[in-house]
């Protein structure tokens, strides 16, 4: 099973951006869907986007025109933009490819 590692979260002021990246111990991202969720305290895992082999993304509503998903393969890692972060973006966010998760990175965006 691939393992898959987040990183690059943290605290950021409300408008601010980050990077976050999602490092899969073997290549994968050229076969499968990678996508990135973040979940809040006391709600539900939600979808944020997902980048298909071929390239297409998809994007949950609340973060379209702000977050960018993207990925390089010979670095077997997949990337989420977060520009114009807003309080309501701040979540735990995991990574998920094939049939793993990865551990999550905490986004906290203060107001």
């Amino acid at each position: 099973q691939v393992q898959l590692v987040e990183s690059g979260g943290g605290l950021v002021q409300a408008g601010g951006s980050l990077r976050l990246s999602c490092a899969a111990s073997r290549s994968i991202f050229g076969t499968f869907v990678a996508a990135w969720h973040r979940q809040a305290p006391g709600k539900q895992r939600e979808f944020v986007a997902n980048i298909a082999p071929g390239g297409s993304t998809n994007y949950a509503d609340a973060v379209k025109g702000r977050f960018t998903i993207s990925r390089d393969n010979t670095k077997n890692t997949v990337y989420l933009q977060m520009n114009s972060l807003k309080p309501e973006d701040s979540a735990i966010y995991y990574c998920h490819s094939a049939v793993s998760w990865g551990q999550g990175t905490q986004v906290t965006v203060s107001s």
